[in-house]
């Protein structure tokens, strides 16, 4: 098969949760482990950082991939979802995996895992642990697909595990709870491994603090001794003075992204056996871009307008997300989520003075634009209808001037057909800029 054909068989022949939703989980570890032995528990070859929780994780994966790969290591990263380009998930030192060990994987285990019928995650996960080996990788930061106890990533044993903060999320799978929401994400913390935790109240704290003592894990609170003592935000970089690292730069914007620096720093505090100097930390900070190629986080498109889009989406994050456009006197949002997504909680953090462009991705997960318009409207929240993403951003470029802020977000989705189309039309109407 040609890449094309072999990613339109895993899309097709395996349950995409990120096209289906929760039609396309499966919970346990029985495929994964079988997959796992029959591969020769190839993450056994190298050291693993495991990251959960709910808002967070990419940044912090990416973060921490950059600082290691600063500090001279052959760093694996596998995160998800993507947002345009399948191998975007599996990268060594920033470099996504190769189309042709993509092919050649399906090809050659193809008789082994059909009848398993394991999930598109599944499969993928065993793809980028097996390429971490073959590719002889120092240490591999890997992202928890969904939730953590019964998340496909949990077979690894990390050197480190980290809990970014919790709130509510996918409830139909996870719990309607904090705490049992805490309780699936803290499924991840093993016997004797460190664990950090970024974000927690108190109910949350219980939680982890019993399944550290079970487990005999040393627990360490980010909150506890925060690193940050103040920050900044310039034009392409957040500046943040701290009490054990000096003053680092740090290149993915957004206020949300302090949280995810104290859970950083204090994961690198307690990251035993592994050498980093001061001078690879604030490497990596300043390079995280460069090095590890993210996207969608408070990512600037142009300045003049400014055009942002970030992948933000669920209360948790737009509680800051809302924060931050407050401040612009007339912000543009082009905005879309996910079907399956309870946004009764997030409309109501939407700023009142904003000018609105509901739109819908080009995905059968994307809420339908008549469904959306009707909560908005029923919170107050006017504004027109597109069909398509790249309708509503023609007419907020046509609408917005010099000085205004126009923001892309609310889904992964709406931010990956954004890109795309950016990425696709490079004459696309961004003259202002």
């Amino acid at each position: 098969m040609t890449y094309q054909q072999t990613i339109d068989y895993l899309y097709n022949a395996t349950p995409l949760y990120q096209n289906k939703g929760v039609g396309a989980y499966k919970p346990g570890l029985q495929n994964t482990m079988a997959l796992d032995a029959h591969l020769g528990h190839p993450h056994r070859a190298y050291k693993t950082i495991h990251v959960a929780g709910t808002n967070g994780k990419g940044s912090v994966c990416h973060t921490l991939a950059s600082v290691l790969q600063a500090a001279g290591y052959k760093v694996g990263l596998y995160t998800s979802p993507h947002l345009i380009d399948f191998r975007e998930r599996i990268r060594v030192n920033g470099k996504k995996v190769s189309k042709k060990y993509v092919c050649d994987f399906i090809a050659k285990e193809r008789s082994f895992f059909e009848p398993l019928r394991p999930s598109f995650f599944e499969l993928t996960t065993l793809l980028a642990l097996n390429y971490f080996k073959d590719q002889q990788v120092d240490i591999a930061v890997i992202e928890v697909g969904l939730g953590g106890r019964l998340d496909c990533t949990n077979i690894i044993s990390p050197i480190l595990s980290v809990v970014t903060n919790i709130s509510i999320e996918h409830t139909q799978l996870l719990g309607n709870t904090e705490a049992e929401i805490a309780h699936e994400k803290g499924g991840i913390i093993k016997p004797s491994v460190p664990v950090v935790i970024g974000e927690a109240n108190e109910t949350v704290r219980k939680v982890f603090q019993s399944i550290a003592d079970e487990r005999v894990a040393p627990l360490y609170f980010a909150d506890d001794a925060p690193e940050v003592i103040r920050f900044t935000t310039q034009a392409r970089a957040m500046k943040y003075e701290t009490a054990s690292f000096g003053t680092l730069k740090h290149d993915l914007l957004g206020d949300y992204q302090l949280h995810n620096v104290n859970t950083i720093l204090t994961a690198l505090k307690h990251l035993d056996g592994v050498r980093i100097s001061y001078e690879a930390i604030q490497k990596g900070f300043r390079a995280v871009q460069k090095q590890t190629h993210i996207e969608g986080r408070w990512q600037v498109i142009s300045r003049h307008p400014l055009f942002v889009c970030d992948s933000g989406h669920n209360t948790g994050s737009w509680k800051y997300i809302a924060d931050q456009l407050r401040r612009y006197s007339r912000p543009l949002l082009i905005l879309g989520f996910s079907n399956d997504k309870d946004i009764s909680r997030i409309m109501p953090l939407m700023p009142t003075h904003a000018t609105y462009f509901w739109t819908q991705a080009s995905v059968e997960r994307a809420m339908p634009i008549d469904i959306l318009t009707k909560m908005a409207q029923a919170n107050g929240l006017d504004g027109q209808a597109f069909s398509c993403v790249g309708d509503a951003a023609e007419k907020a470029l046509e609408q917005a001037d010099m000085h205004d802020i126009i923001f892309v977000g609310g889904s992964f989705f709406v931010v990956s057909d954004i890109l795309s189309i950016m990425r696709n039309n490079r004459n696309y109407n961004l003259k202002k800029s």
